[in-house]
């Protein structure tokens, strides 16, 4: 089999995956029945994208596909062939962690943590979209997101420090 062909064929249920994740392009051979998350924590290491319900219910392994908030144990991975992925790893800015990550720490929204990379993720598509979103907004964009840890009031003052801190 020519290498031309490798990317279109299978070989023991495995397949040539080009993904671009978090701005830089990966190669992996995958299986195709794994999902984009078995994909990114099991074969390129990011193990900051959470293994929850694997039943799109919680939020917590939620990844950017293309901007869009996507429950990553429901995609496959060859589905997100041609999509820019973004993870948690790549929120950083020139090695600064972005505003929505330091209003997290700041005001210690995170307890466990286990959930935090889903929702940061998912906050960052609204911002992206919504620069200036009112508090019903936040707790729209994050309503897919669960966390068992908080009563949420820390998370929603995080995001909304971060849009301040954003705007300047």
């Amino acid at each position: 089999m020519s290498s031309a062909n490798l990317d279109s064929e299978t070989i023991a249920g495995k397949r040539l995956l080009r993904l671009l994740v978090n701005g830089e392009s990966h190669e992996v051979a995958g299986h195709v029945t794994h999902s984009l998350l078995e994909v990114l924590r099991e074969e390129l290491g990011l193990t900051g994208t959470k293994h929850g319900c694997e039943l799109g219910e919680c939020g917590t392994c939620t990844v950017l596909v293309d901007g869009e908030p996507v429950y990553s144990c429901l995609m496959l991975a060859v589905e997100a062939e041609g999509s820019e992925i973004t993870t948690v790893e790549g929120l950083a800015q020139g090695g600064r962690p972005h505003p929505l990550q330091r209003a997290f720490s700041d005001l210690s929204a995170a307890q466990c943590g286990y959930c935090i990379p889903g929702i940061l993720l998912a906050a960052k598509a609204l911002l992206d979209k919504q620069p200036d979103p009112a508090r019903a907004d936040i707790e729209e964009a994050l309503s897919g997101n669960l966390c068992r840890c908080t009563g949420y009031t820390k998370i929603i003052e995080s995001v909304e420090q971060a849009v301040r801190e954003m705007q300047g």
